[in-house]
């Protein structure tokens, strides 16, 4: 499967539906903006798990979940979105979705339970859900393979700069406005991108007839079963969930707390580590961005990428555990920007199925990412607090609980390799 036209695709995007590069910009742009805001929302929480914690007396495992429930809201919107990107186009279902998340941050600002910030984080990450699935749907039929690929890698560098925003200009700001106001300022900012999608994205259009003969993709049946039954999907299913997944778990909750607890580090200092992290995050981006479509011409498949290059995420993973205190944020830094290498499964499963079925295959897969998210950072809370009946000290729970996602990912490595051999590489 090539980075330009996987195996599986049946046809590429009309000529009539892509876009000139001057509105393919700044429809790149707006989308752009608003998925910065999305990742700043999703990582804040790493920020501000001190202050949230001291204010409702929270336990490790109330973390994982109060992160997690953005995206278990994330998740749950992922397959009707899928079908209604298809339908509708990105244009209506961002507008309508981004509406929920100006509820959900003034309610998150209004919380004054635990339960109500999870009720609230939760609305976010489903008003949120659209703003990467959205454009990359819109993109599998405004721009051409190579220009995909690129453009899905820098969607990612912006959410790479909207957790670096999270990080120390957050804590910079929490003194002035309080995370509460930090959550109104975050309501109107996402009202502000609303403005600016609605001025600037196309319409959608959906073929009513076959454009290329018989067995054209517009006669895609309805529903999931063309994205379930894929054999690409398939193998990269258990990546999804656990590596890509795990990694965004790490990078938005885990990586921070482990250097307050683990490492000794005071709450700014780790404010410091994770902008560092996001930092490499956005660089690494920004180079695939650079280097895809030269893959994309040389016909270097993704598959191989990932099965080459992702051994040594869990290597370096060991590497951390093993090591303890000592590994501070460029360890952290180290692994994160490893695992970026299986980012290039999403756009390429966007173009192994037909136009007309790519928002459902998307976000299909986004809802085993974020479905991951969710179960790994909520996991490895859980696995922290249940360590205790050891007698272990925080930092060794942390190690261990860091253990067992370390071979969960391993596992789930072993069951694309075996696929991938089966391929005859």
């Amino acid at each position: 499967m090539s980075l330009t036209v996987p195996a599986g695709q049946s046809l590429p995007a009309a000529d009539d539906d892509r876009l000139p590069a001057r509105m393919a910009v700044l429809v790149f742009l707006a989308f752009a903006l608003a998925y910065f805001f999305s990742a700043l929302m999703r990582a804040i929480t790493a920020t501000l798990s001190p202050a949230l914690s001291a204010e409702f007396d929270l336990t490790a495992s109330d973390l994982g979940l109060l992160a997690g429930g953005y995206f278990f809201g994330f998740a749950l919107t992922q397959l009707p979105m899928g079908a209604w990107l298809d339908r509708h186009g990105p244009r209506r279902v961002v507008l309508g979705f981004l509406t929920m998340a100006v509820l959900g941050c003034a309610a998150f600002a209004l919380a004054d339970t635990f339960a109500g910030l999870l009720a609230a984080r939760v609305l976010v990450g489903m008003g949120v859900s659209a703003c990467l699935m959205g454009p990359l749907t819109g993109f599998r039929r405004w721009l051409d393979p190579a220009t995909q690929m690129r453009a899905n890698s820098w969607m990612l560098m912006t959410g790479s700069l909207g957790m670096v925003a999270s990080t120390l200009p957050v804590q910079w700001l929490l003194p002035l406005t309080g995370w509460r106001g930090m959550f109104w300022a975050l309501a109107a900012a996402t009202l502000l991108c609303m403005a600016v999608l609605a001025l600037t994205t196309p319409g959608w259009r959906v073929p009513a007839e076959p454009s290329r003969g018989a067995g054209a993709t517009d006669a895609v049946a309805p529903g999931y079963g063309i994205v379930w039954r894929h054999p690409y999907f398939q193998q990269l299913l258990p990546l999804g969930l656990v590596n890509y997944g795990g990694m965004i778990a790490i990078q938005t909750l885990w990586a921070g707390p482990w250097m307050v607890k683990v490492g000794g580090s005071t709450p700014a200092e780790a404010a410091a580590g994770l902008f560092g992290i996001n930092l490499c995050m956005l660089t690494a981006f920004w180079l695939w961005g650079l280097v895809t479509p030269h893959l994309a011409r040389r016909q270097i498949r993704s598959e191989d990428l990932i099965a080459r290059g992702l051994p040594l995420s869990m290597l370096l993973l060991l590497v951390i555990v093993l090591m303890g205190g000592q590994a501070g944020w460029v360890m952290w830094a180290l692994y994160c920007t490893s695992c970026t290498v299986v980012t290039l499964s999403q756009p390429a499963i966007g173009m192994a199925l037909p136009p007309q079925a790519a928002g459902r295959g998307l976000s299909a897969f986004n809802l085993a990412i974020f479905l991951g998210v969710f179960l790994v950072q909520w996991a490895i809370g859980l696995l922290i607090d249940a360590f205790s009946v050891t007698g272990w000290a925080e930092p060794e729970r942390f190690r261990a609980a860091l253990l067992v996602f370390a071979l969960a990912s391993l596992l789930a490595y072993g069951r694309f390799w075996r696929a991938w051999r089966r391929q005859g590489r």
